[in-house]
């Protein structure tokens, strides 16, 4: 059973990196898309110097659900599959870590289309 010390650092650094992002489209005024690209992008990075996987390790789902994390995920899959695979694990690792979470995009995303209408 997690403490609640684990959930208490989940919702601080969760937190923090949301308000971050939310910072960069107020402030320097940053397209919503492009901070998107911009988080992945510094979640992959942090990842390859090795900075990332620590802050998992601390914050659990704090770390690993917002945008940094799916670039940290795409960066570890890479890793694995090029152990694995070689080369061609260059192109299918990081797809392979992240099939779940996309497939689970795209389907929710496709539910809530057909449930709902949008208003505009």
């Amino acid at each position: 059973m997690p403490s609640a010390s684990t959930f208490l650092y989940a919702f601080l650094i969760g937190g923090l990196l949301c308000v971050l992002a939310q910072l960069v489209v107020d402030v320097i005024k940053l397209t919503p898309a492009s901070t998107m690209v911009l988080f992945v992008s510094l979640g992959a990075i942090a990842s390859g110097i090795g900075l990332y996987e620590p802050l998992t390790k601390f914050a659990g789902a704090g770390a690993t659900v917002p945008l940094p994390g799916f670039g940290h995920v795409l960066v570890q899959g890479i890793s694995e599959g090029m152990s694995k695979k070689g080369f061609m694990g260059l192109f299918a690792g990081g797809l392979e870590a992240a099939a779940m979470a996309l497939t689970v995009a795209i389907i929710i995303g496709y539910l809530t289309s057909v449930l709902f209408n949008p208003k505009g």
